[in-house]
């Protein structure tokens, strides 16, 4: 594969890599999105722009993505199958990868009866390990995905996502053996409290060789108050927000919590780092974007690569 996105240099470069997250607004403030890619370009190699989360209509996520360019930022654009037919998603992909952006990350996306249009009529027409596959085959294979000829093809860095703490917990590394075998490049993965289970799906990744195959980068984040702990443990599916977690957050005053959340967040970073197979961080700080940068500098994580130029430019 050429030399694409500033990710994949650093991941192939054995760099420890940081991604972060943009949220779209829910309107056409384009500020929104512009001012948290200035937050985070000098604490990111990249951030993923999410596509409608939730099953809640925002901004479209490539769009956002463009934005994030021409501030310096260079996009993670999630793509995922519950808007979208192979047809349209394609399309978007071209687009997409002409204007410059080089990571997608596949997503079989929330059902939209979770969301605030729960009479829209999903179309599913894939889903992730499909649209994985497609996408890779789109770039390595130059082939749409009903095997027609594709030149010049998509140069873009393939990512998937993992949640290790869904039931039943004994198929989580077999699921994600399947996205990597769909040709997933890099593997986000679920926000991580639970240190211990992480431990253990670890150790199955490895035990089953494929922390050699995929760059995994661990899904992090400051909690905020011991309040949205017990909601994250009590209230959000393939959440697992151990007690002494939420007793750590409800024991400090609560003008303390978010110094203690961020505390939190950095330990389990140090502890990410030192095991076998994670290539990198991914911190979902959850319309918190200014937490980002403590994070990242009280982990010990700069310096970063040199900022992307602020400009978007067609593929080549």
């Amino acid at each position: 594969m050429k030399a694409g996105s500033k990710l994949e240099q650093a991941l192939v470069e054995g760099r420890f890599a940081v991604t972060s997250e943009i949220g779209p607004p829910k309107s056409v403030d384009a500020e929104v999105v512009r001012r948290k890619a200035r937050l985070l370009r000098d604490h990111a190699l990249a951030a993923n722009i999410t596509d409608n989360p939730t099953g809640v209509v925002r901004m479209a996520s490539i769009a956002c993505g463009l934005m994030a360019l021409q501030e310096g930022m260079e996009p993670i654009v999630q793509v995922t199958c519950r808007d979208r037919n192979r047809m349209a998603i394609q399309s978007d992909l071209l687009g997409a990868a002409a204007m410059g952006i080089k990571n997608v990350l596949c997503l079989t996306g929330d059902h939209p009866s979770l969301g605030n249009h729960p009479q829209s009529k999903p179309v599913f027409d894939l889903d992730s390990l499909q649209l994985t596959q497609m996408v890779r085959n789109m770039r390595d294979e130059k082939q749409f995905q009903n095997g027609e000829e594709l030149n010049p093809e998509p140069r873009l860095f393939v990512g998937a996502v993992e949640n290790p703490f869904g039931h039943p917990l004994q198929f989580r590394s077999v699921r994600l053996a399947k996205k990597v075998n769909a040709g997933a490049d890099f593997i986000q993965t679920q926000l991580i409290f639970n240190i211990k289970r992480f431990r253990e799906w670890m150790q199955e990744v490895r035990d089953r060789g494929i922390h050699e195959r995929v760059y995994i980068l661990a899904g992090v984040g400051p909690i905020r108050s011991a309040g949205a702990a017990r909601f994250m443990r009590d209230r959000v599916p393939g959440m697992d927000v151990p007690e002494e977690v939420v007793q750590r957050m409800a024991g400090v005053e609560r003008n303390e919590a978010r110094k203690e959340g961020i505390k939190i967040c950095v330990e389990t970073i140090q502890e990410l780092r030192e095991m076998e197979g994670i290539a990198g961080i991914h911190i979902m700080a959850l319309e918190w974007e200014e937490a980002v940068g403590e994070i990242v500098e009280t982990a010990g994580l700069k310096p970063l690569p040199m900022r992307l130029a602020a400009s978007v430019s067609p593929e080549r």
